[in-house]
């Protein structure tokens, strides 16, 4: 039986006159990865936003493991693991140096020994592929170097749920493939929002799929039935036909 891991009932967010999220209602199960998919300004970073804690809700809930973002943020922090737009990461620290900083934020001492510490570093080093550049500054790597130590670092804690926004965002397709593969090794063992305006890259990783139009969540559910919701065929074709209007 599905259990839900992530739940927004009515969720919203306005800055002034302006809605940026519009009511939105999702569910994303444990295990799940779900992607978000919108254009450019369609509420998706806002959306992950209001999820780990950076933004208030002007209106509705958020939960994340039955917790609410607004009156348990604590609670919720400790159990989220973000990789933002901006690859929040210190440039002037080498990679080894970057994690060690995130270990020592989300593994609380007296839970774990230096070894376990050093371990975990260790195994996100190895699965991560960054042993070649783990003395290297964060500020001399290339932008798919960066975006894998953003990851990195956002599981470093082993979160429940992992959000990733827009991870693929300026990378060659290359790095973009190199960097799919980093994420499929963290399917099923959490559960992943994943936002994204690349249609190829929703189509590969996610188990569903949220199409976000003006700060509203307008369909969702698994490539086939998206396709069957429309008449379409493929992704691209879909989200098209959502974004003119044909299904609404």
């Amino acid at each position: 039986m599905e259990s839900k891991l992530i739940s927004l009932n009515n969720l919203s967010k306005s800055y002034g006159s302006k809605t940026a999220v519009d009511g939105i209602d999702l569910i994303v199960n444990e295990g799940e990865m779900l992607a978000l998919l919108g254009v450019n300004g369609a509420g998706k970073t806002t959306t992950i936003k209001m999820l780990s804690c950076l933004t208030r809700p002007s209106g509705g809930t958020a939960q994340v493991c039955g917790y609410d973002v607004v009156k348990d943020t604590d609670k919720v922090k400790k159990l989220i693991g973000i990789s933002t737009q901006e690859t929040a990461i210190a440039r002037n620290l080498s990679v080894e140096e970057n994690l060690s900083f995130m270990a020592g934020i989300y593994m609380d001492p007296d839970k774990y020994s230096r070894k376990d510490i050093k371990d975990r570093i260790e195994k996100i080093i190895a699965d991560f592929r960054l042993e070649e550049v783990r003395k290297t500054k964060s500020c001399k790597l290339s932008g798919g170097w960066q975006r894998k130590l953003s990851i990195a670092m956002a599981i470093i804690g082993d979160p429940k749920v992992i959000l990733l926004d827009e991870p693929t965002l300026g990378l060659d397709v290359l790095a973009r493939r190199e960097l799919w593969r980093a994420i499929e090794k963290l399917k099923k063992k959490r559960t992943i929002i994943l936002t994204t305006h690349y249609m190829e890259e929703a189509e590969a990783l996610a188990d569903r799929i949220a199409i976000m139009i003006s700060g509203k969540i307008v369909m969702t559910g698994t490539l086939t039935e998206l396709e069957e919701k429309t008449g379409q065929k493929g992704l691209e074709n879909v989200f098209i036909s959502v974004a003119e209007g044909g299904t609404l």
